[in-house]
């Protein structure tokens, strides 16, 4: 089991981590008791955002009706869009600015959640659309103070949205997906009811859950905290601070949790023990990589989610080409990982235990290939895309799509391994076709 040993402690780098934790409360009949929690909060008059497909689910329902049995009023948002854009995000921040709300509640999966942190940001601190949003992109520019309280409920088992102070969405201009990053758009509690996953498609709960496992397994084997340099004030320790022994242990369990239930969940829809693990699974990696940060796989899947021309996944909205964000991640990740393992291949090798994998006579120079097959074959075994050609791109596609990944420096600040765009085109010809 990794512990400790992995960091090494050098002068002028960083000593200390930083635990950020969620408030959270997990388990089945969670979301009934949002208005008490409300109450508590001192809301008043909220505003709840979900988006059109889950406005229709039962989560909602049970939402709203326990906001108003605590005589909140409640205005709905259902515009919200999946995989949203800068614009859709300006859209929200008009009815949060024009609803004169004391707080937000947000039921549905990351992209809900993520809408509903930007909108209560610009809606308390007005400001062009760029102000806030990461740099080389945006400005970078620190959120200027709290933000109104949000009580986050997430009804898929995988983006972690619920635990982390991250807001993502496509630059439509630019054709890129990108982010705010601020420990202040953290919401205020995570209330987590894993009963909302018997509704999910199989092919929602397959793609959600390869979010978990890439957040877990991209945390675990990012660039240890130790590695930085040590900030000038503890005000500028990043948020993204990189592996540390606090978000270890969310990682090693979810890792566990995915390897022994996302097959078995993807595949029975009635199999409450399987989705409820992967929804606790989701859970256990959003305080992880809210604490330590993700890094390759994340950066090359903005570009990829981002670049996309035609194509339209089972179980979700067929309007216009969209490629959601756990499939954007997945299909990147053996590639990453046959790289990175030589900077840490223990924690590889532990990691495909962790999944599943035969790690039994495997050597340190067997990790990269040991992970990386073991993550195939769970793509497989869950009808996942082969790679980013069955996302519809080829060689003349791998240009521009490194050139935007390179453009997430925050991101790709976390990696292990260092990297330029002429690796970022060889990490994505490696993620072209996998079997």
């Amino acid at each position: 089991m990794s512990c400790c040993h992995h960091y090494d402690f050098i002068d002028g780098n960083e000593q200390i981590f930083a635990v950020d934790p969620s408030t959270i409360r997990f388990g089945r009949g969670a979301l009934a008791e949002m208005g008490h929690d409300a109450r508590a909060l001192g809301l008043k008059r909220v505003a709840l955002f979900t988006d059109g497909g889950v406005a229709k689910l039962e989560a909602v329902a049970t939402a709203t009706s326990a906001l108003r049995a605590a005589d909140i009023d409640v205005a709905v948002y259902d515009e919200v869009r999946v995989e949203p854009t800068d614009e859709s995000f300006k859209a929200a921040t008009r009815f949060a600015e024009e609803g004169d709300f004391d707080g937000f509640v947000s039921v549905g999966g990351g992209s809900v959640i993520d809408t509903c942190k930007a909108a209560n940001l610009y809606a308390t601190y007005p400001a062009e659309f760029l102000t806030y949003v990461n740099a080389p992109i945006g400005d970078g520019q620190a959120v200027p103070g709290p933000l109104k309280p949000h009580i986050a409920c997430p009804t898929t088992s995988g983006t972690g949205s619920e635990c982390t102070g991250m807001a993502i969405f496509d630059l439509l201009e630019r054709r890129v997906k990108t982010g705010i990053a601020a420990r202040a758009l953290r919401p205020t509690l995570a209330l987590i009811d894993p009963e909302v996953t018997s509704t999910l498609p199989a092919n929602v709960v397959a793609a959600s859950g390869f979010d978990v496992l890439s957040h877990a397994l991209e945390s675990f084997t990012a660039k240890p905290f130790t590695q930085r340099a040590a900030p000038d004030s503890p005000a500028l320790r990043p948020m993204y601070q990189g592996a540390n022994p606090w978000s270890d242990v969310g990682c090693i369990e979810a890792l566990r949790r995915t390897g022994q239930y996302l097959v078995r969940g993807v595949r029975d829809p009635g199999d409450t023990e399987a989705r409820h693990g992967m929804m606790y699974a989701a859970t256990l990696a959003g305080i992880a990589f809210g604490n330590s940060g993700v890094h390759l796989p994340h950066g090359m899947a903005y570009s990829v989610a981002g670049l996309i021309r035609d194509y339209r996944p089972d179980g979700y909205p067929s309007e216009e080409a969209i490629c959601p964000h756990g499939i954007s991640v997945i299909v990147d990740a053996p590639s990453v990982f046959r790289l990175t393992a030589p900077t840490s291949p223990t924690r590889h090798l532990e990691a495909a235990a962790l999944l599943g994998a035969n790690t039994g006579g495997a050597g340190e120079e067997d990790a990269g290939e040991v992970l990386a097959e073991c993550i195939i074959g769970m793509m497989r075994d869950t009808n996942m895309p082969n790679g980013i050609s069955a996302l519809g791109y080829d060689d003349s596609d791998i240009a521009p799509l490194a050139e935007g990944a390179y453009a997430q420096q925050r991101i790709l600040a976390n990696s292990p391994v260092p990297v330029d765009e002429d690796d970022l085109q060889a990490l994505y010809r490696g993620a072209t076709r996998y079997w």
